[in-house]
């Protein structure tokens, strides 16, 4: 059987992401300083904002993972779900960065309302988008390179909206930031939308996916609903701590954290009999190591990468005194990502791609931490150095997704059962996660040094804090990801068997 795709196909798929990071990338570069520089609200409001949606945006990618496994139609599992929320992507896009005449409260009311509805949309959209990876082949070397195009997209749409963001702002506003955010995503959600038609009219879904038996699935999410507790409970105790970082937190944290270990226990020693098929799921992905382990990957990844992204707005506007020099560093970032996802194929051929993950941690990390001692007037220093960490750190996400195919398949080849749905739901659950925690510590810590966006002379005390920002505290992540994944078990060579097995389990059942 032919597992290759055509370059059409790839590129196809790439455009869906380049899509989907014109919302991604310009909420993670841009939100933070939109919401306290124009929106007008408080570093504190807009951090825990961030924790709190993101969240419990966490438990509808996993219901959305869900649905996802178990929809069939005529083109598929997951391309339907792309295009019916395509429009409402586009929409939420627009009302995110719409700054109406409301009073504080209100606003505060709106922002809750607008940033919610656009996760929403995010996660019926991307959760399928990144589950059509898993099934368009079986092939785990052609899973990596099409990772690598998809994202080469990502970075691509990433260029538009975070390189030419501020210069529309100004075209459009003419000194009204408000008006001039409002009308660039205007721009932004058209051109979203018709790179989305693309890659559903470009796609296919080919690998077969093992039916298993079980209740329908409003009985399953009957049961998750049961279940929800063991996931909220954990996420709100680290909330809390991370916000509020006192000895009450902490202890409830931990209280929390040791009762929920014990019920996970028993759920996984219970037998499988007793188990409805989304427990099954769930006890699955919990007694999958290499999932395990990468969904570790993608929470450190994306708090390096988002505490970076989401301090840069910050320290060109003030540490740099040059508002529009964000959008030129932005563009060689992402022309240089461009260039890491795309070599990631060759180098993990190259290298392996365990060992090219802790290469990229430790190269990205320590180039990162080097921009601390970049003198403050040397901008030369700041993009050399910025955009060989970025290169390293290209590489991170597109091995990461290529990865979580291989956990999927690893769980089909251990049970017999394949949720390619939850396993990229959760893989989207983390990054989400990190992303929000990331801006959140961001803004929990300029406000530690009094930042006030709308007050000028908060500023030159916050200015240590955006430098380290920009390098070492983002390095600590990168180094602890490094760590981890020494522990991941599926060599390239495993895998490879792994897959041998299944393409010969799948032509038997044929």
């Amino acid at each position: 059987m032919d597992h290759s795709l055509s370059v059409r196909e790839k590129i196809g798929y790439g455009l869906g992401d380049a899509a989907a990071n014109l919302v991604w990338r310009g909420a993670l570069a841009y939100l933070a300083v939109f919401y306290t520089d124009t929106f007008g609200l408080t570093a504190a409001a807009a951090a825990i904002l961030f924790l709190v949606v993101r969240l419990s945006d966490g438990v509808t990618d996993i219901i959305m993972g869900m649905i996802a496994d178990r929809t069939q139609t005529k083109l598929g599992k997951f391309r339907p779900w792309i295009l019916g929320s395509t429009p409402f992507l586009g929409l939420f896009m627009v009302l995110c960065f719409t700054t109406p005449d409301f009073s504080y409260t209100y606003k505060l009311i709106y922002a809750y309302l607008t940033y919610l509805g656009l996760t929403l949309a995010y996660t019926v959209n991307n959760v399928p988008y990144s589950a059509l990876m898993g099934v368009m082949t079986s092939d785990d070397r052609e899973r990596t390179s099409l990772s690598g195009f998809r994202f080469a997209g990502a970075f691509m749409g990433g260029l538009l909206v975070m390189g030419c963001l501020p210069m529309l702002v100004a075209f459009f506003g003419g000194g009204d930031t408000a008006k001039g955010y409002q009308y660039a995503m205007y721009l932004f959600a058209t051109l979203l939308m018709a790179l989305m038609f693309i890659t559903v009219a470009t796609t296919k879904e080919r690998v077969p996916v093992v039916q298993n038996d079980g209740a329908c699935l409003r009985q399953e999410l009957k049961d998750l609903s049961f279940q929800l507790p063991l996931i909220l409970f954990p996420l709100s105790a680290i909330t809390a701590f991370f916000y509020y970082r006192n000895w009450l937190s902490g202890i409830i944290f931990i209280v929390i954290i040791a009762v929920t270990s014990i019920f996970i226990k028993r759920l996984v020693n219970r037998p499988e009999s007793q188990n409805s098929r989304s427990q099954q799921d769930i006890i699955d992905l919990l007694t999958n190591k290499p999932w395990v382990i990468l969904l570790g990957m993608g929470f450190l990844t994306m708090m390096f990468n988002g505490i970076k992204y989401g301090v840069i707005a910050y320290y060109f506007k003030y540490y740099i005194g040059d508002e529009l020099l964000t959008g030129y560093y932005f563009i060689a970032l992402l022309v240089v990502s461009i260039l890491g996802a795309l070599s990631t194929s060759s180098l993990s051929r190259l290298l392996g791609r365990k060992m090219l993950f802790i290469t990229s941690l430790l190269a990205s990390s320590a180039l990162t931490c080097a921009i601390y001692f970049v003198p403050q007037g040397s901008v030369t220093g700041i993009f050399v150095l910025g955009c060989g960490a970025e290169f390293f750190a290209a590489i991170m996400p597109t091995l990461f997704f290529s990865m979580l195919g291989d956990s999927a398949d690893y769980n089909e080849w251990r049970t017999g059962r394949r949720a390619t749905g939850l396993v990229y739901s959760a893989g989207s659950f983390v990054q989400k996660t990190g992303g929000g925690f990331a801006g959140a510590l961001v803004l929990l810590v300029l406000g530690s040094y009094g930042y006030d966006g709308m007050q000028v002379e908060t500023i030159s005390q916050t200015l240590p804090g955006m430098q380290a920002l920009m390098s070492w505290i983002p390095a600590c992540f990168g180094v602890a990801g490094a760590l981890l994944i020494a522990f991941y078990p599926l060599t390239d060579a495993r895998q490879q068997e792994v897959t041998e097995t299944l393409l010969k389990r799948r032509s038997a059942s044929v």
